[in-house]
């Protein structure tokens, strides 16, 4: 289906999952601390603040909790990890009481039995829709770090907590800095409502870094057997992290996704891993994207060595160049020229921005679910371009609809 620009609609529903407009919806500008309504959480009372359960308890999840504590709007009252020494200096940095501490696989599904009004979802991605769907079926908001899955099931997983989300009136937002980022929306709003580049005929999307991973290496290279030891090292396992393709570079896809306002009709690709010798994640890519209209962009990835460091998507159009870069300038150049700018704490700012809005949503009981089907969009990109270069052929969009691939990691031997 078209519409009247004559671009295609499909992929703007999936099973049901309406897309909204998400330029105001996870983009606006932090908000201030709201006093929250009466009923709307669970056990609350006016000007409480929310009681918040944080479901894995590494750097990040630590991070994403301190920058909800500053917020001043969530009490953490709960935490889960795998691992127990995780979860205590996580508990004695925020005060949460030893009681509300719970490690094991399935720490999330005590943590919720335990009672909190949200959850901030900050595990190995290959957790995520499943805790994203038991959040849901225990009543708590959800705020969700991407990527939200590591497979098509995992993507439709998502679909699925985000519509029960929808029908018991509960937050469910997902993560994404670039999102909230004046110059990216205006620069995109410019792009797709005034044609400022006009007809776009090709782009290139790029992350570039060094291994984020330098910690994990050593300490599973003394038995890459031990399972708690593979479970430590999640961001060198394909399928506890969906490879950095998924895991990384989602958000190089997410902005060319975020641009084109498409999905991908077929994907081709190579890579591999030669920097390493352990773990199965691939250090880099290289995959063509081919969009509706014949639009062609490519792609490429490393994770190794230094001095190249960049997230970046160009669109080149008819009329000029769209060009980002994640913390880095975000403009257009050609026949209109938005000089645009930089937010070269993209990392940390859009996180706060995403964190108040989670606030907001949660303690109004306004819901737009705006990111879900964007960043389900995006995840789904990322698996068809990644299967493209583990085959080194083509792979289409319809056969990606009808796998029923489900990555396992083979926790055996870990404790319940």
């Amino acid at each position: 289906m078209r519409n009247k620009s004559g671009k295609s609609n499909t992929g703007d529903k999936r099973n049901g999952l309406n897309r909204r407009a998400f330029f105001a919806g996870a983009g606006g500008a932090a908000m201030a601390f709201s006093i929250m309504k009466p009923g709307l959480v669970r056990g609350s009372q006016a000007n409480s603040k929310i009681t918040l359960g944080s479901i894995g308890c590494g750097g990040r999840g630590t991070w994403i909790a301190g920058l909800m504590q500053k917020h001043g709007g969530f009490e953490i009252s709960a935490a889960a990890d795998y691992f127990a020494d995780r979860v205590n200096t996580f508990g004695d940095k925020y005060n949460v009481p030893a009681a509300r501490r719970f490690t094991g696989l399935k720490c999330f599904q005590r943590l919720l039995d335990a009672k909190v009004d949200a959850v901030a979802i900050e595990s190995p991605p290959y957790f995520h829709a499943e805790q994203a769907a038991a959040a849901v079926e225990a009543g708590a908001h959800v705020y969700l770090a991407k990527p939200m899955a590591v497979d098509v099931p995992g993507c439709r997983s998502i679909e699925a907590s985000a519509r029960k989300a929808e029908e018991k009136n509960l937050a469910y937002l997902i993560d994404f800095q670039t999102r909230t980022d004046v110059f990216y929306q205006e620069a995109i709003r410019q792009v797709q409502k005034e044609d400022a580049i006009g007809r776009i005929v090709s782009g290139e999307a790029s992350y570039v870094a060094g291994s984020p991973w330098p910690k994990m290496i050593p300490d599973l290279a003394v038995n890459p057997q031990d399972p708690e030891r593979r479970l430590r090292a999640w961001g060198v396992s394909r399928a506890l992290s969906g490879d950095i393709i998924t895991e990384q570079n989602i958000h190089a896809l997410d902005v060319m996704t975020w641009v084109l306002d498409q999905h991908p009709v077929k994907a081709l690709g190579t890579g591999g891993l030669k920097s390493r010798d352990i773990g199965d994640v691939w250090d880099h890519f290289s995959v063509i994207f081919w969009f509706p209209d014949d639009v062609l962009v490519t792609f490429y990835s490393k994770q190794y060595g230094a001095g190249a460091d960049d997230i970046a998507c160009k669109m080149y159009g008819t009329d000029g160049t769209l060009d980002t870069h994640y913390s880095g300038d975000v403009g257009i150049k050609g026949k209109v020229n938005y000089p645009g700018g930089r937010d070269g704490s993209l990392f940390g700012n859009g996180a706060r921005r995403n964190i108040a809005t989670f606030h907001e949503q949660v303690t109004s009981g306004k819901h737009d679910y705006s990111t879900v089907a964007p960043s389900v969009r995006s995840n789904l990109t990322t698996i068809l371009g990644r299967t493209a270069a583990y085959q080194k052929a083509e792979f289409t969009w319809d056969d990606l609809m009808r796998s029923e691939e489900r990555l396992d990691p083979h926790l055996e031997g870990l404790k319940e």
